[in-house]
């Protein structure tokens, strides 16, 4: 039988523990036994490493099912040794649980190197479009200010055959470190920027930086049938990056424009049109303006004000397929605001016509009847 301890009593957790509750465990004890926080310690260097033993078993769930029915066994001759050869492979392995690694909490172990040439920044622009461009489609120019290296240095950063050297506040590390209490800080260096270098003469144009900000035109191609707030990835079309890395995105954000006629939904578009109580009495043939002209629509005699048509494909393209939406068109009637002599004669005359025909029954006559 193995004299080892059981990984559950190391972290201190239940045989059913969960395992966000398995790596709190771990994460505590990896703290309060941390080398940098017990320098010279071996016991509390000991019990560190059978943490991170016991948490590279049982932070596994295959590792830890194997564990549960075996036990050391399982894992056979120098079981659960985890592949640590050393202290920074477990700085290596488990860092990422501290939210950024042992290295940003403790002094710097297991930090990677200088980080390489950094990709250009994204940019995001709100680009406005009518219902009319939409339905087409558009190619449209745009003017941005986006930086681009430095025409003097080439984006170098440096004058003329300037080279760079270890920065003096980091020692080149690219990080520097304060004490607070038990814990040592690391931040990214303000001199260098994390670069573990610094340029010798800067450039005067661009002041070291290698960029500078100028005005750009871009051409943007917008897909027909497009909806409001879809965002368009235009690759390569950011700020440039360091030399050797590859410049940011541009994302285009679109934005419809309020039609003074029209309202969408998804690729159908509606709109209102007034008619005479003529019209939807005795049924008509018009005209109805759609975003590609005008088509004719039969009204039918007896048609209710508030009645909505549906013309065919007269709407928007459809974005993921062929074909378009469709228009609706909901008709009501126009009061007229002014009548002439005759017209309200006529109209006196209709309504005698009507009220007799109904049984002379007065509007109110007719609700009171149909609660009653």
């Amino acid at each position: 039988m193995s004299d080892k301890r059981d990984y559950y009593e190391i972290l201190g957790v239940e045989k059913n523990a969960s395992e966000d509750e398995i790596k709190k465990a771990y994460r505590k004890l990896a703290l309060k036994h941390h080398p940098d926080r017990n320098e010279g310690d071996k016991e509390a260097e000991q019990k560190f490493k059978d943490a991170a033993e016991a948490y590279d078993v049982l932070g596994d769930a295959e590792k830890r099912q194997k564990y549960d029915q075996f036990g050391h066994a399982a894992f056979g001759a120098g079981a659960g040794q985890g592949g640590f050869s050393n202290m920074e492979d477990i700085f290596s392995a488990f860092g990422d649980i501290f939210g950024g690694g042992f290295g940003d909490i403790f002094g710097g172990r297991g930090r990677r190197g200088p980080r390489g040439p950094r990709p250009g920044r994204d940019l995001r622009i709100v680009l406005d479009l009518t219902l009319e461009e939409i339905d087409e489609g558009v190619t449209r120019t745009v003017s941005l200010k986006r930086y681009e290296h430095c025409d003097t240095c080439k984006g170098s950063g440096g004058e003329d055959g300037s080279g760079k050297t270890t920065c003096q506040t980091c020692g080149g590390r690219g990080q520097v470190q304060r004490s607070q209490g038990f814990f040592t800080m690391a931040s990214t260096c303000p001199t260098c920027r994390g670069e573990g270098q610094v340029i010798e003469k800067p450039c005067k144009s661009c002041k070291g930086s290698g960029k500078q900000q100028e005005k750009s035109d871009v051409e943007l191609r917008i897909p027909a049938g497009i909806e409001e707030g879809v965002q368009l990835r235009v690759s390569g079309q950011g700020d440039v990056g360091d030399p050797g890395a590859p410049r940011g995105d541009l994302y285009v954000v679109v934005r419809e424009i309020e039609h003074k006629m029209f309202q969408r939904s998804g690729p159908d578009v509606m709109t209102e049109v007034p008619f005479s109580y003529a019209q939807l009495a005795l049924g008509d043939k018009v005209e109805i303006p759609t975003l590609r002209g005008k088509v004719e629509m039969t009204i039918p005699p007896g048609t209710q004000s508030g009645k909505v048509f549906r013309l065919r494909d007269q709407g928007l393209p459809h974005m993921e397929r062929r074909g378009r939406g469709d228009q609706l068109v909901r008709v009501f009637i126009e009061v007229p605001k002014k009548l002439t002599d005759r017209q309200k004669e006529l109209l006196r005359e209709f309504g005698e016509i009507e009220s007799s025909e109904s049984g002379n029954k007065s509007f109110f006559d007719k609700i009171a009847s149909y609660f009653s």
